[in-house]
């Protein structure tokens, strides 16, 4: 949660977080709100997203749970306008929703590709389309993307995985760019080893490759780490903050790496 050091970094702002009913998107989700943000919690399932928003409230921040998904231009659009509807103009829209997954290319289909391209790329650019016009008008926004330190070196067995999560920060880059002028800065969020429910499915495959327990794997994971210690989904969260505070006004086109030092480019 918030140091409380800065509890309202981010007071007065509206945020819109997708893929926050679970994993690091919830965790995004509540650390923007203990930061002083009004928050739209917007998942695929709108039970699972009303239960973030729940937690928000319970912890005295402001939070409305909504459907959303990222595969649909129409839903996009939709979150946009609900948003607006709720809490007014959005100041910040953090990219999160996406999917993982290892297969080697030799035996990965045309779907599976396909899906993955469709929810963690082609997902950010329509979600990222939906909330621009309003951002451009009002000369003031931030866009936070969720890349991946898989999004900085390629990982064996994760082509897919890889190309959206470069392809995001390439996105980012060129958006940066693209929305300078209108005083909207762009940046991304690299996380590293983050014990989500993707992770155990990848713990699970790392212990039946190597014919050790799941904690086993999880103690070889972290072996990669300098700090020898895993992130968590707050960790994701200030970070996400940060950028969209005033103290990073200054920054744009910039990809942050929180992962205790696994990746250094």
């Amino acid at each position: 949660m918030a140091d409380s050091s800065y509890p309202q970094l981010l007071s007065g702002q509206v945020a819109v977080v997708t893929g926050a009913g679970q994993g690091i998107g919830a965790g995004i989700a509540r650390s923007l709100a203990s930061f002083g943000a009004s928050v739209v919690v917007a998942s695929l399932t709108e039970a699972r997203a009303q239960v973030t928003a729940d937690a928000i409230t319970l912890e005295s921040g402001r939070a409305v749970g909504i459907q959303h998904d990222v595969t649909d231009s129409a839903s996009c659009e939709a979150l946009a306008v609900a948003a607006f509807d709720v809490f007014g103009p959005v100041d910040l829209l953090v990219n999160n929703a996406g999917t993982s997954g290892r297969a080697p290319l030799d035996e990965m289909d045309e779907s599976t590709w396909d899906l993955m391209i469709n929810l963690n790329l082609t997902g950010v650019q329509r979600t990222t389309r939906a909330f621009v016009a309003g951002m451009k008008a009002r000369r003031k926004g931030s866009i936070v993307s969720i890349s991946s330190v898989a999004g900085r070196s390629g990982k064996a067995n994760m082509s897919h995985y890889c190309a959206t999560k470069f392809g995001v920060i390439g996105f980012s880059q060129a958006l940066a760019l693209e929305l300078a002028p209108f005083n909207v800065r762009v940046n991304c969020v690299c996380p590293g080893i983050v014990r989500t429910r993707l992770w155990e499915i990848e713990l699970e495959e790392m212990a039946k490759a190597r014919s050790v327990t799941i904690e086993e794997a999880w103690d070889i994971a972290l072996e990669v780490i300098p700090l020898r210690r895993p992130q968590s989904a707050e960790d994701i969260g200030a970070a996400v903050a940060f950028l969209a505070s005033p103290l990073a006004g200054n920054i744009t086109g910039q990809s942050l790496n929180v992962d205790g030092g696994y990746e250094l480019s």
